[in-house]
């Protein structure tokens, strides 16, 4: 995915020691992304705006809060979370790549 007109924010998010670590950037239209890069381990994040999370290279699980299932992802496709939710993604070996779009309303 390319990305034009937009304004990039330059200082990371680093979380869980670095291995999870995201940058921000804000397209012309004013809508919000962040996109980034997880090494292998588990994480819990929650959310605050509904999430499209598509995954852009590598592999993932997540289970998404109250289910106990874990569906994989890999390169290409995505997964939705509600707003006020929260999941745990899982990358078990390599790194998983991903862009968050943050849906309004």
């Amino acid at each position: 995915m390319d990305f034009k007109n937009v304004t990039a924010h330059a200082k990371a998010n680093v979380y869980f020691d670095g291995k999870v670590v995201s940058h921000g950037i804000t397209l012309e239209d004013g809508t919000t992304k962040s996109f980034g890069v997880i090494f292998p381990g588990s994480y819990h994040f929650g959310t605050e705006a509904a999430e499209r999370m598509d995954v852009i290279d590598g592999d993932c699980k997540v289970t998404l809060d109250g289910s106990e299932d874990a569906t994989a992802y890999s390169a290409g496709q995505h997964f939705n979370v509600a707003a006020n939710a929260g999941f745990t993604i899982e990358v078990a070996e390599g790194q998983a790549q991903y862009i968050c779009s943050y849906i309004q309303g």
